[in-house]
C-alpha cells in the first residue's frame, strides 16, 4: 500500500532547504544575542565603504531576517513556498538555485549603488545638527575625511538583510511564466492575473523608495531581485529553456 508523504516532504529540495536554513539561521540569532551580533557584523549586508564589509555579505545577508519583526522572515519563507515550488519544477533545481542566489546578489549590489548615492544625505543632516554647523560644512568635512582615507565608524550603522530581493525575483519569474494565472491577494476578493500581482508590487516598490520612506525597509534592493531576474528569464527564453508563457 503506497502511502501520500508530508506536505514538506513533498517539496522539491532547493525551495526546502532554503527554507530549512533560513529558519534554523533565524532561530539561532532568536536564542543567543552573542550569535545574532556575530552574524550581524560579519554576515549582514554593510555598505562596500564601511570597515565591517566584506565580499561575503552579498551572499550571506540573504539568510538573515530581522528577529524584533516575525512578520519578515514568515512572509519570505511563505512566499518562496507558494511560488518557489512550480517555479523550481519548472526550472529544474540547479537552474532555480542559481536563478535565486542570482537575484539576491543582484539585490545586494543594487542597494550598494543606492547607499553609495545616499550616503553622505542620510549622515550629513544629523552631523550638522550634532555639532551645530551647517549643512554645507559638514558635507565639506566628510568629504574631507573620506579623501584623507579616513575610517568613518558611522558608515557601519547601513545594513540590510533579508531573502526579500531573492523572493521579489522569484515573484517575478512566476509573473513571467505564468502570466495569466489567476491569484488571489488578501484583502482583494477578485483573482488578479500574476502579471499584474508582479507589475503591482514593482510600481508600489518604486514609488515607496523614491519618496525616501524611513520604514526600514530596502525597497530597491527589492526591484533590485526584480531587475536582475527579469533579465535572466528573457535570456532564456530567448535560448529556448523556457518555452513561451505556460499559462
Amino acid at each position: 500500500m503506497r502511502t501520500q508523504g508530508s506536505i514538506f516532504s513533498n517539496i522539491p529540495p532547493v525551495t526546502k532547504n532554503l527554507i530549512i536554513i533560513n529558519f534554523i539561521v533565524w532561530l539561532a540569532m532568536m536564542l543567543s544575542p552573542r550569535i545574532a551580533s556575530l552574524f550581524t557584523d560579519y554576515g549582514a549586508l554593510h555598505f562596500f565603504k564601511a570597515s565591517d564589509f566584506n565580499p561575503a555579505q552579498l551572499l550571506t545577508y540573504m539568510f538573515m531576517h530581522s528577529t524584533t519583526d516575525f512578520a519578515h522572515i514568515l512572509f519570505n519563507m511563505f512566499t518562496l513556498f507558494m511560488f518557489g515550488i512550480t517555479l523550481e519544477r519548472v526550472l529544474g533545481s540547479p537552474r532555480y538555485l542559481f536563478y535565486y542566489i542570482s537575484c539576491g546578489i543582484g539585490a545586494a549590489v543594487v542597494q550598494e549603488l543606492v547607499w553609495a548615492f545616499t550616503w553622505q544625505d542620510i549622515f550629513v543632516k544629523p552631523l550638522a545638527n550634532m555639532n551645530g554647523i551647517t549643512f554645507d560644512m559638514a558635507r565639506q568635512a566628510i568629504d574631507s575625511a573620506v579623501a584623507e582615507g579616513m575610517e568613518l565608524p558611522f558608515l557601519n550603522q547601513l545594513i540590510t538583510v533579508g531573502a526579500s530581493g531573492a523572493i521579489y525575483g522569484v515573484l517575478l519569474a512566476f509573473g513571467m511564466i505564468f502570466p495569466n494565472m489567476p491569484l488571489y491577494i488578501m484583502f482583494i476578493p477578485v483573482p488578479i492575473k500574476a502579471k499584474w500581482m508582479v507589475i503591482g508590487y514593482g510600481a508600489i516598490e518604486l514609488l515607496i523608495g523614491l519618496s525616501h520612506a524611513t520604514d526600514g525597509v530596502a525597497h530597491f534592493a527589492h526591484l533590485g531581485g526584480m531587475i536582475f531576474g527579469f533579465i535572466m528569464i528573457l535570456i532564456w527564453k530567448k535560448q529556448g529553456v523556457i518555452h513561451g508563457n505556460r499559462f
